[in-house]
């Protein structure tokens, strides 16, 4: 097993490590910035339906994201706006989807927790919990049986872990060597009851008894997300079979965007520590401004940038048209 919770600090920086940190912050800020303008958009009536949010973990799905290759596969939860965003799925055709028209992802049949984009490599979000363990464990079998190196990393909260197909795969794909990362988000509640009341033993101890390689990171530090991620997909390229990854991360909202009263379950002062002590992207921005990577100012641009880019999105999705009626019957299963 790995711990890694911190990382040594680098040599000399070349542009390209400059420029990846940038780009990091960047994407970070994009999965921030677009939860916000979902909630909004619940607020005032616009969305149909709920929506959960992953303001709050976006060092996890980016950090890992950004060790991958667009080919390789990924799949997603119920919380899964992060997940697509780092792929590199586009700010519109996600807000568009959201909102259930012609020019979301899936046509707008999908909605919040249904979106995907095969040309990214996403293979999907899944509103069941652990729903996509066995999708990304097939799609490692088959980049391995057709001798490709392709890499699938499979997206779960700690909720996942009640889920008797998580073991079953994890069994499979030790067995099998098969190139698949489990990454397991552990946010601290499976919806309004803290992990540590529904999970025995430990999350780790899991997947260990299946001799499955393990490591745990700090989940709101995207560097050693990444330094970690990076290590675990070159090994599966190599054909070191799957691995097992926890990232212990914090949602800043409720379970959905009408989850507002939460303190029947953790306290304000719980959020608050969270939001400003271990907040991602701030840790992120501390970085880049003490090694000389950016100024206040290159951050403000930034925000300024991504704020104008979200911001056009929403008005896309709101003046994008529903599907026909008559496409009601495709691309579904009956």
């Amino acid at each position: 097993m790995t711990i890694a919770t911190m990382h040594p600090e680098a040599g000399p920086v070349t542009a390209a490590e400059h420029e990846k940190w940038l780009r990091v912050y960047r994407k970070m800020l994009t999965i921030r910035l677009f939860e916000e303008h979902v909630n909004d958009l619940y607020t005032r009536a616009l969305m149909p339906g709920l929506a959960h949010l992953y303001s709050g973990e976006e060092a996890v799905a980016v950090g890992i994201c950004e060790a991958l290759r667009i080919d390789d596969y990924i799949t997603s939860t119920h919380r899964g706006h992060g997940h697509c965003l780092a792929k590199g799925a586009s700010p519109d055709r996600m807000f568009a989807e959201l909102l259930g028209k012609e020019a979301g992802y899936c046509r707008g049949k999908g909605g919040s927790m249904h979106i995907a984009d095969p040309a990214t490599g996403n293979l999907g979000a899944n509103a069941i919990v652990g729903g996509s363990v066995g999708i990304a464990t097939g799609a490692a079998f088959s980049a391995k049986n057709r001798a490709t190196d392709r890499v699938a990393v499979c997206f779960f909260g700690e909720g996942a872990l009640g889920q008797g197909s998580l073991y079953e795969v994890m069994n499979l794909a030790q067995l099998w060597k098969l190139p698949v990362i489990y990454v397991c988000e552990n946010n601290q509640y499976n919806e309004y009851t803290h992990y540590r009341e529904t999970t025995a033993g430990t999350i780790l101890g899991r997947a260990a008894a299946f001799g499955v390689e393990t490591a745990l990171v700090d989940g709101q530090d995207v560097r050693a997300v990444h330094e970690v991620a990076s290590r675990l997909v070159k090994r599966a390229r190599a054909r070191g079979g799957p691995a097992f990854l926890q990232c212990d991360t914090y949602r800043y909202g409720g379970h959905h965007v009408g989850d507002i009263n939460r303190e029947y379950y953790r306290s304000k002062q719980e959020e608050y520590l969270w939001k400003t002590e271990r907040d991602p992207i701030r840790i992120l921005a501390n970085f880049l401004l003490d090694r000389g990577y950016a100024d206040a100012a290159s951050l403000d641009r930034i925000t300024s940038e991504v704020r104008t880019t979200i911001e056009a999105a929403v008005k896309f999705a709101i003046d994008a048209p529903y599907p026909d009626v008559d496409e009601v019957e495709q691309d579904v299963y009956a």
